[in-house]
């Protein structure tokens, strides 16, 4: 969550600009499907397409126009625990895998309220009350949020398509990036003591601060991301049968789930294929391997000789390197438990809500995947999921 002090207010008529574009872009990445995809839950950790776009829309309305708005009336009574998503200040919430239940309101509706909630923050912004510049950091932050949003959108239909025995692409050109992978190099760092952490003014959620000290043995981080051809020698070496590379949570769940490969890939006659947002296609070995859980990440890294990175050695590594898919490609595992620097606080009220209270039992990602928006990235950005997932964009650098 963003505080008063953590950002300086941008001027109206930039940030209303920026408002229409990220909303637009939410509706453009939802265009490409139906009703009915727009609907539909794959699993519990996933939402369907027409929630996220209620929820984010949910979001403005709460915590802006009910603020801010005179004489304000919420667009449905219901809509207020239909959306949200787990802040428990504001209160009643519908249950979250139950979400691919709500086949009212359609998506017609859900548009309808989007319409109506961008009409009034444009009102908004183009008179702001008094306190402008709480209202134009709760708006960056409300499109801060709504990018996040936007990634899942990505992630969440490609899981539902995956499940569908037509295999529907969600775009055929959708573009996967590419990463330079010939050069296997390790990249040497001293270590010693090193700040992490947001220091600056500019946009940053509050898991990122206070910046502080930390000290690093020196180390070296893989210059690429492992690969799928990579990946692919340790599946063929038998490692997801030898417990040795496995920690024993992990070993129990790939054997209780029988998981034998990546969430994607499928093995066919012609060979390993994987599935992707532009369908189904033949395994590219010098791509980025994607879809790991924790578990596997580590497990390949005990494979390799290798380990995962601490967050303080991928960020010092990002801010003093040039190093190839640091940001766009996957997100990338550390081996840090998602917990508050020294000296965090989460901020009162129901956006305190917004990071604080997960930092238990999931580790910390760093980097950008090829599914976060642009201008969504940066050095001391912390995601955080628990062990076991794997349908966002997740990958491996390795370290020693």
């Amino acid at each position: 969550m963003l505080e008063r002090s953590d950002f300086s207010a941008v001027l109206p008529a930039h940030l209303a600009a920026e408002f229409s574009e990220i909303r637009a872009h939410s509706v453009a990445l939802a265009a490409p499907l139906s009703d009915e995809d727009c609907a539909a839950q794959s699993m519990p950790d996933t939402s369907p397409a027409k929630w996220h776009l209620a929820h984010t829309t949910w979001f403005f309305e709460t915590f802006l126009l009910e603020r801010f708005e005179q004489d304000f009336k919420p667009f449905h009574e219901a809509f207020r625990v239909l959306f949200n998503s787990y802040y428990n200040g504001i209160g009643e919430k519908h249950f979250r895998p139950e979400r691919g239940l709500l086949t009212r309101p359609s998506r017609a509706e859900v548009m309808a309220y989007r319409a109506n909630v961008d009409a009034r923050i444009a009102a908004l912004l183009a008179a702001p009350p008094g306190d402008a510049a709480d209202l134009a950091t709760l708006v960056t932050l409300g499109l801060q949020h709504e990018q996040q949003h936007q990634e899942l959108i990505l992630t969440d239909i490609l899981h539902l398509l995956s499940r569908n025995p037509l295999l529907p692409a969600y775009d055929e050109n959708f573009a996967y990036s590419a990463i330079e992978t010939s050069n296997q190099a390790w990249r040497a760092f001293d270590g010693g003591v090193v700040e992490i952490g947001h220091g600056g003014d500019d946009f940053h959620f509050d898991n990122e601060r206070p910046r502080h000290r930390q000290f690093l043995e020196p180390f070296e981080l893989a210059a690429t991301l492992v690969t799928n051809r990579q990946f692919l020698a340790f599946i063929e070496a038998g490692g997801y049968h030898d417990p040795s590379l496995w920690l024993s949570e992990g070993h129990a769940w790939i054997n209780a789930n029988a998981i034998r490969h990546p969430l994607y890939w499928r093995r066919a006659e012609t060979g390993w294929q994987e599935f992707s947002l532009s369908g189904l296609r033949a395994l590219n070995p010098d791509a980025p391997a994607l879809h790991l859980s924790y578990f596997e990440a580590a497990a390949y890294a005990q494979f390799a000789g290798a380990r995962l990175p601490t967050e303080a050695e991928w960020e010092h590594a990002a801010r003093t390197a040039e190093l190839p898919a640091m940001f766009g490609t996957a997100w990338q595992w550390t081996n840090s438990s998602y917990a508050p620097y020294p000296g965090f606080a989460a901020a009162p009220g129901a956006l305190g809500e917004y990071n604080g209270k997960f930092m238990v039992n999931q580790y910390v990602l760093r980097g950008s995947s090829l599914a976060t928006p642009a201008g969504h990235s940066r050095a001391t950005y912390r995601n955080f999921f628990p062990t076991t997932a794997s349908w966002q964009f997740t990958g491996i650098r390795l370290a020693r």
